[in-house]
């Protein structure tokens, strides 16, 4: 093949679970994907913003070739950096403006109340007054966050006065190791009068929903808003952490059109392009209502191997085609199963991890188990609280994805998985615990 033929894509934060389905997209053989930093880069400490945009810059300039596309799918920094990358390289995206929409979840809820009602009363809180309070109009239980975080980091759910001055005192704690980089973003920006003052180190209060979990999955292509995945997100029981994401979804079709026709308007409110989207939802089966949880300027890289079972093109497959400026159609039904799931294996308390499963184990359970892949996060003498990128109630030990007929064949693979990794703990020392919780 050619070097004219073929497309140099870099991806920011490119990692070793995410290339055997990047080379799995349609296409793949023309295409040379790079990494552009690293996960530890981007997602480990206090980001700095300008140092990231340098060295990224460096490995760009440097390289002796065409930059055709610049994609990532990670939230911030990636998002932001994807846009400001792309316009500097004249490689296609979406605004800066549009995922900073997205990102900063104060500004995201003012531009949903525009286009939508189906959402929660929400308000921010004054981080520096003492007491803090609840915003006003805003009732328990609700959920305290900051505007920027990584997965459900500093989220807390509380239930009356004592729990929301714990969680604001966490919050206050740890709010500017993203909330600050994030100010840098903004002052790129030209803020709307309601953002005047805000910044990025801001606390988010809003109203508890309650009701089954559902994602929703597409892109936007020359303005035009297309869903081509609805997933049900299944909690463990009593609890507010994932236990699995389940695709495609069991909710009733009236349900899944109403969740297409928010998610077309909403984002034609932020005004996304050439890019992909997740929107996170609760369905209250008893009053048939959705509420919108979030929106994700970028696709669930958790979901790829999901379409890949079911679809047959892993959702990486509209990241890249966006990006190169083709259209992103995805199939529908053309994988080896009916259905397929990501499943978070976790552990509910502190731990130092004494075993874990080798490469060549793994490798022996995935050819034993058709339809299955695995990938374990901690390694050996770590303590679960170190771990980065938690969430504040567990720790996620592995990540097992399934492909099945139906739902019973994907728990049953599951249950085989993680009895088979024999991952093995010792209670941390008690001081450790008590620091995280």
């Amino acid at each position: 093949m050619s070097d004219e033929t073929v497309k140099n894509v870099f991806v920011i934060g490119l990692d070793e679970a995410n290339m055997p389905t990047l080379r799995q997209i349609p296409g793949a053989e023309r295409l040379r994907f790079h990494q552009l930093l690293t996960i530890e880069e981007l997602q480990v400490g206090e980001v700095h913003l300008p140092t990231l945009l340098d060295k990224a810059q460096r490995v760009l300039d440097t390289f002796d070739g065409s930059v055709d596309a610049i994609v990532g799918y990670w939230d911030f920094p990636v998002s932001t950096l994807v846009p400001i990358l792309s316009e500097r390289y004249g490689t296609r995206s979406t605004s800066l403006e549009s995922v900073v929409k997205c990102e900063h979840k104060y500004w995201s809820r003012l531009e949903q109340r525009k286009a939508t009602d189906r959402h929660p009363r929400f308000g921010r809180v004054d981080l520096s007054a003492d007491p803090p309070r609840p915003p006003e109009g805003v009732t328990f239980p609700m959920w305290v966050k900051p505007a920027l975080s990584y997965s459900s980091e500093l989220a807390f759910g509380v239930a009356d006065e004592e729990e929301f001055h714990k969680a604001v005192t966490e919050i206050r704690e740890g709010i500017s190791r993203i909330g600050r980089p994030f100010e840098h973003i903004l002052e790129r920006i030209d803020l709307p009068p309601e953002m005047d003052g805000v910044g990025g180190r801001v606390c988010l209060a809003e109203e508890s929903m309650s009701g089954v979990q559902v994602a929703v999955e597409g892109y936007v292509h020359q303005g035009e808003v297309t869903v081509y995945g609805v997933l049900d997100s299944i909690n463990y029981p009593d609890s507010s952490c994932f236990l699995r994401h389940q695709y495609p979804s069991t909710l009733p079709p009236p349900v899944v059109a109403q969740l297409h026709d928010v998610s077309k308007r909403v984002m034609r409110q932020i005004g996304m392009d050439s890019a992909t989207f997740s929107i996170e939802y609760f369905y209250d089966p008893h009053t048939q209502q959705v509420d919108l949880l979030e929106i994700n300027p970028r696709h669930s890289q958790s979901h790829a191997e999901l379409f890949r079972y079911v679809d047959g093109v892993p959702n990486h497959h509209c990241m890249v085609r966006l990006a190169l400026g083709e259209d992103p159609h995805m199939p529908q039904g053309e994988g080896p199963y009916a259905r397929a799931a990501k499943w978070y294996h976790r552990w509910f308390t502190d731990g130092v991890v004494r075993r874990v499963p080798s490469r060549e184990e793994i490798d022996r359970i995935e050819r034993e188990t058709p339809g299955v892949r695995i990938e374990v996060i901690p390694e050996a003498g770590d303590r679960l609280s170190d771990l980065p990128g938690q969430d504040s109630y567990s720790y996620e030990l592995a990540h097992i994805y399934t492909g099945g007929a139906d739902e019973k064949e994907l728990r049953e693979k599951f249950d085989h998985c993680v009895a088979a990794l024999g991952l093995e703990f010792e209670d941390a020392p008690p001081e450790a615990g008590a620091a995280r919780k």
